[in-house]
This record gives structure tokens, sequence and C-alpha cells, in this order.
């Protein structure tokens, strides 16, 4: 049989010979030019061969993809469950053991703990350990260390520090910062690898040494010291980089040919000035965000929660020489007032304050003088709302842990509780039923639910608020009395009902062990208790998602959380901070972290070759029309709608050509 006959091939098309450029790369200016001098038919057939050599190779791209995908698909049909499986089992081990050999590259940074440390005390001389006298005052210019469930001293005094001593360390920090700040955000990543690491390997020490000195028990210490810093360690390894790389923004209409861009530039030396609550969540959390940002640290740590800085700032100067960061880079300064202004009025470049109101209008005062800029989180009184469709088995825990949790000590702490009727006497029930069984010891002590109080007055004061509920008609159903006879700073854990506004506790941040709870009829009842309130941290609202979430945007806060305690805190890429009495500005999310920069803009020519000059009109000297210019551009630009642009242009051309004398006032 005879071969079938092929159809001749068509030759392919060619462009044009005055086009024929070869491979040779040539400006655009010159393509231009020979194109213009091309005849119709020929640019014609030059569109026509682009055009379907754009079409070949999109489809030649398409089938390469889609034949190694086919390729793939063939295979795994082919083989039976076991070889899949194997392979499934192989890219798992792959992939587990290029994790662990990542994870073994972090530079590994072995800090003990010294022997009065590890036993939380010391002799004095003689061999016989102290204790500490509650209510005594504080020397001026030393910091006793004690714990606040045994009262037995953790150590010597500390010295507090000077505000020339202050000005020291946030010269020290300024030289390391100058350096620092040129680091790249790989060799940032792997500071925070390592503390990462440390963290992981160091939890039993952290909180043993955070449970001496602000009382709270190892469990409590684990949620705020361990989880919400490896969170936010977690967050900016995954995210920061992206976050503080240049933001490119629209130029505007007319400077359509221009680039903008907002850079994000280390502030220098950031101060900061943190409670006790949380001694080593308190320093790392500044401390991650500044570091990653390009920035030194300076920080100040409560007169109340020492000791324990003293171990965790050998781990932080053993973090940055691991990766080869200068170990100034983070200054840890101890003190009373004298040492806290210093961080605000001696040369701190930026100031995060984290206290009480009072305390808290005191820094904005001295920061004025300086005009240094500051974040204030202040005081919190966050209600928690348990609405008709609430699951009592879900809130009830939450609002057990939302009051108790840590003594009761939380700047986001649940100190408002308003229950709906139809919900009351059940919540009521469940939850004294639970607080009479919780156990508050020594934080160290075996299966203990809540600690001491860390502030030495603080007892006193949280009774001095529960005397005046039960004095104006609420009833103490669980706790309500202070133990004189204690072995430490302890309040019991209180739940309070029949409670109203007109009580001090809900009026005054409690910072202590006590649910009090009041009866509500509605949402809108509860929306409007909820904001009568001089403070406006955060909020927590119970109920069906499209209720709930219905009355929490009707809350005048900060944060508000669904369906859950604090989550606001947890989602690291979330900010904290309030509305009110309860400070302004953010630390935490994207917006705490840039934060820590100055906020640059630039703007540069974005089309080569097109460049800015000043008009001839508007050239000093002006003409006499630079005005009447400057009104046809604003209509040619700005019009209402294509016409009114149109007539701008007109109005435009018509300065040049018959340029009008200029208004006689």
């Amino acid at each position: 049989s005879r071969a079938p006959q092929r159809s001749p091939a068509r030759a392919p098309e060619r462009a044009p010979a005055a086009f024929a450029m070869g491979r040779k790369k040539v400006p655009p200016s010159a393509l231009a030019k020979a194109l213009a001098k091309l005849p119709i038919d020929d640019a014609k057939k030059l569109l026509a061969v682009a055009a379907r050599t754009a079409r070949a190779r999109s489809r030649t791209i398409v089938a390469l993809g889609s034949s190694h995908l086919a390729r793939v698909s063939r295979w795994v049909d082919a083989q039976d469950a076991v070889t899949l499986a194997l392979c499934a089992l192989a890219c798992v081990f792959t992939y587990l053991a290029a994790s662990y050999v990542s994870a073994a590259l972090v530079p590994k940074v072995d800090v003990a703990l010294t022997d009065e440390e590890r036993r939380g005390g010391y002799d004095a001389p003689g061999g016989k350990s102290q204790k500490w006298k509650r209510g005594a005052p504080f020397p001026k210019d030393r910091i006793p260390c004690y714990d606040p469930g045994t009262m037995e001293m953790l150590g010597p005094d500390m010295p507090a520090m000077s505000a020339a001593d202050v000005k020291a360390a946030i010269a020290k920090a300024r030289i390391a910062q100058k350096q620092w700040a040129t680091s790249s955000f790989a060799k940032r990543r792997s500071l925070l690898r390592v503390i990462q690491r440390f963290v992981l390997e160091n939890q039993d020490e952290i909180c043993e040494v955070s449970a001496r000195d602000s009382g709270k028990p190892l469990v409590d210490a684990a949620f705020g010291e361990i989880l919400t810093t490896m969170e936010k360690i977690k967050w900016l390894l995954k995210e920061g980089e992206r976050w503080l790389r240049p933001e490119k923004r629209g130029a505007g209409l007319m400077m359509f040919y221009k680039s903008a861009r907002v850079e994000y530039r280390p502030v220098g030396v950031m101060g900061a000035i943190v409670p006790w609550n949380y001694p080593f969540h308190n320093v790392f959390n500044p401390l991650l965000a500044n570091v990653f940002a390009g920035n030194a640290l300076v920080v100040k740590v409560s007169e109340h929660a020492s000791w324990s800085s003293k171990y965790y700032g050998r781990a932080i100067k053993a973090c940055l020489a691991a990766v080869g960061a200068p170990t100034d880079l983070v200054q840890i300064v101890h003190g009373y007032a004298e040492a806290g202004g210093a961080v605000v009025t001696g040369g701190c470049d930026k100031v995060v304050f984290v206290g009480s109101t009072g305390v808290g209008r005191a820094v904005m005062r001295a920061a004025a003088e300086t005009l240094t800029p500051v974040v204030l989180e202040l005081g919190g009184k966050d209600p928690f709302i348990v609405l008709q469709d609430a699951d009592l088995s879900q809130c009830v825990p939450m609002a057990l842990r939302g009051a108790f949790q840590s003594c009761g000590q939380n700047c986001a702490g649940a100190e408002r509780f308003y229950v709906h009727a139809k919900k009351y006497d059940e919540f009521v029930k469940r939850v004294v039923a639970a607080a009479s069984k919780c156990r508050q010891g020594w934080a160290l002590a075996p299966n203990v639910d809540c600690g001491a109080m860390c502030m030495p007055n603080q007892a006193a004061y949280v009774q001095s608020l529960v005397d005046d509920a039960v004095a104006k008609g609420a009833t103490a159903a669980v706790g309500g009395a202070m133990d004189a006879d204690a072995a430490g700073q302890f309040y019991p854990p209180t739940v309070l009902v029949g409670v109203t506004h007109e009580m001090r506790i809900m009026r005054e941040e409690v910072f202590g062990p006590v649910l009090a709870i009041v009866k509500i009829h509605s949402d809108d009842e509860a929306v409007a208790l909820a904001n009568d309130c001089d403070f406006g941290l955060g909020s927590n609202v119970f109920g069906s998602r499209k209720r709930a979430l219905r009355v929490g945007a009707k809350l005048n806060a900060g944060m508000t959380t669904v369906n859950d305690f604090c989550a606001t805190y947890m989602a690291q890429s979330l900010p904290f901070g309030g509305v009110k009495e309860s400070g302004f500005d953010r630390f935490g999310g994207v917006e705490g972290l840039r934060g820590c920069c100055h906020v640059k803009s630039v703007v540069v020519d974005g089309v080569p070759g097109i460049r800015t000059d000043i008009p001839r009109p508007l050239q000093y000297p002006t003409k006499p029309y630079a005005f009447a210019f400057c009104k046809s551009l604003c209509h040619m630009f700005f019009g209402l709608g294509a016409f009114e642009n149109v007539m701008g242009l007109a109005m435009l051309i018509k300065t040049f050509v018959l340029p009008s004398k200029p208004k006689v006032y």
C-alpha cells in the first residue's frame, strides 16, 4: 500500500527584513524607530508573527507542566498500596530528619541557676533563713527580694539604680543598637530561634523562678510566661519580616509616573517599664519585637519582681552572644520612681509603659518635657458577658480561669461578670461549686490552684473592695475574708453575688481573685452596663456566634473575644491595648511591631526617562497666568467627570495660547 502523502509544509512567516535585528537586545527607542519605518502591511505581518510566537510559547509551558503531572499520575496509578504507603513514610521521615537537623543546628545556650535561685533562698549570717515582715516599708536605696507565698527572703537586697545608672545603661544600649541596626533579618531570626530553644529546654527553671518571685503556681506560669512567649516567637519567625519590609503605596493621580513606598526604620533605643505579674514574659515580650525590628531595649522591671530578672538577664546575654549580637543590646534596670523616670527622660527614643492609670499619667507628663513618644497600656476592668443562649459547660470554666488565673493579677483579667437571668442561677451554682474546691497555697506546693498576691498591700486593698460590696448588699458566696494569720500574702478565691454598679468593686480595678456577678435581663442591658466603666481594655462575650458578635460590636473596648477568654492576646498578630483610661496606642501584633520603627515615606521616579520639572508658569518669578494654570490643572485632574476633565485640558491650553491678565483686587 502507498504511504499517505503529506501536505506540503507551510513556510514559516518571517518578520519583515527592516525589523530583523537578530538576537541582539536593543533599546525600546530603537525598536520604536524601526517600527515606524515599516509599511502598514509589514507591520501587520510583524504583529501576526509575535502573536503566534507568544501562543506557541504558552502552549509549550502548559504542555510541559501537564506532561510532568501526567507522568506522576501514571506512576501513582501503577503502584500498589504498600509501595505508596512506603513512599509516604519515606517523605515523612525525610521531612522529620531535615527538621531535626535544622533544630540541632540552632546554638544551645546553657544558663545554670545559682544555688540561691535553685533553693529559692539564702542563709543569712548565722546560718538562718530570713523572712520579710509583712507590711514593712521598702528601703529607698535597696530592693528586698522575698517569696510572697512564704515571705522568706530569696536573696540579699538588690541595689536600687539611680537616674545616672539608668542613663549609663541607655548609653550602652545606644552603642550596641548602631551595630545591630545593620543586621539582616536572617540574623535576627537566628537570635529568636536561639531564644526559642532556650525557653523550650528550660521551662522548669523559668517557671520555678517566676513562681518564687511572683507567687503564681507553675500551671499559671506555663500559661502566662511560656505559651504566650513561644507564640510570639513563632509569629515573628513566620511573619515578622513581611510586616517590616518596605510597603508600596499609591503615588496619586498627578504623580502617576512616580513610585511611592513606606519604609520601617528602627526607632533606636526603646524603653519599657513593665509590671510584676509575669516577670519572664513582661521582659521577653518587648525584647522579641524590638530586637527583631533592629532596636535596643532598656527595660525597667518592677521592684516587686526584680529577683527573677537576674536569671533572665543572664539568659538574654547568653542568647545574644550565641549569634554574635552585641551583649549590651538589652539592658535590665532595677529601682523605684527615680529609675523609671530616667527611662522616660534619660534618652530613650520611645517608651512603652504597662501599669496603673495613675502612674501612666505621670509617665505622660515626664515624656512631654522631652517629647518622647509613649505607648500606655493601663488599667483594665474587663466585662465577661453570658448571654441567654450561652453554653455554660464552656463559659463557666472560662469564667473561673478569667477571675482566678494568677490570683486575678492580670491586665486583661475578667472582673465584671454579667449573666442573663435565665442562666444566672445555674451559672452561680456551678461557679460556687468549683470555686469552693480551689486550693490555695505556696506556688511550688503540690496541687495548688491559686497562689499568693505579689504586691505587699494588694490583699488588704481587695478586702476593702469586698467589704464595701457586702456593706451595700452583695453576698460572698465563696471566700470574702482574708486570713490574717496566713504564711504569705494571700487572698482567697471569692465569689460575690447580688453585685450592683453602686459598689466600688464594679468601678475600681481589683487585680485580685474576685468573681463579681451581676444579673442582666437583656442584651442591651449587658452592653449598657459593660460600657458604664472608665476602663476599656478587653471584653468577652458568650452566646450564639451571631448574637455574641452583635453584642461585642457595641462594646467600647480595645479588644473583644467571642466564646473564649482573652484569645486576642494569644493571637499574636493582633495589637494589644485599650481605650478610655486603659490607655492608648498598641503593643503586640503588626501595629506593635511597626510601632518599634520610625515610618519613613519615600518617593522616586517610577518611569525611566520621565522626571519632574517645575512648569514654566510656576518658576520664579512666576508668570501672570500662574494661578490660572493651577486652576486648570485642578479641573483637568480632579473634575467630577470626563467632561470637566476635558474642559480643564482646554483651560490649560488657553493659559498658554491666550493668557488672561491676573485679577486685580
